[in-house]
């Protein structure tokens, strides 16, 4: 399983890359809303998308460093409808609001 970008594909979203300068994790290219929002995408192996298919489980782990766990969710659908559409809809207010500005 790799990190993907582009984060949503055929969406102009900026990308961010997080732990790009730490040797310790991998870089993470990101979405990221100024609410602290953050969207990633995954692509899974063939064999990863087969065993998930007969074994029915997705294991997550995170590192909280021992502070409170933050709210996640998994997702296979690309959030552009729905109870995730919202970072489409952001990102489209906020592109559309910025060109008209520029336009001016």
């Amino acid at each position: 399983m790799k990190p993907q970008a582009p984060i949503v594909p055929g969406h102009d979203l900026p990308v961010t890359n997080i732990a790009e300068s730490q040797d310790e994790y991998q870089t993470l290219p990101a979405f990221r809303q100024d609410d602290g929002t953050v969207l990633t995408r995954w692509r899974l192996t063939w064999k990863e998308r087969l065993t998930i298919f007969l074994r029915g489980d997705l294991y997550l782990f995170m590192l909280t460093f021992d502070q409170p766990l933050q709210p996640i969710s998994l997702q296979v659908e690309a959030p552009i409808e729905g109870r995730s559409g919202f970072f489409l809809s952001w990102w489209d207010s906020f592109r559309t609001r910025n060109v008209k500005a520029e336009t001016a």
